[in-house]
């Protein structure tokens, strides 16, 4: 796989990764994303302290991806067994 060296800047210091290609435009797009909630907490309280601004936005996306994966649960409903038993009779025939 081609990797693609980049440096990503979020709070004014720079990290480094090699990535695949195909994914720059979504890391891009995700420290787009960082940065403006960082500047968002920045401006609506009164935290100076880059670590703690960083550790706010750390716990905001971590929450809603825990709410993403427990909607997942949720929603599956047994489609999952549905769908392998279904998958188990087509694959008999």
């Amino acid at each position: 796989m081609d990797k693609l060296s980049i440096k990503i800047n979020i709070a004014n210091r720079f990290y480094p990764l090699k990535i695949e290609r195909s994914s720059e435009e979504n890391i891009r797009n995700a420290v787009k994303k960082i940065e403006s909630r960082l500047k968002f907490y920045e401006d609506n309280y009164a935290i100076k302290d880059k670590q703690d601004i960083l550790a706010m936005c750390l716990i905001e996306y971590a929450s809603k991806a825990e709410k993403f994966n427990d909607n997942k649960m949720i929603n599956d409903d047994g489609i999952t067994d549905k769908l392998n038993q279904i998958d188990s009779l087509l694959s008999d025939i």
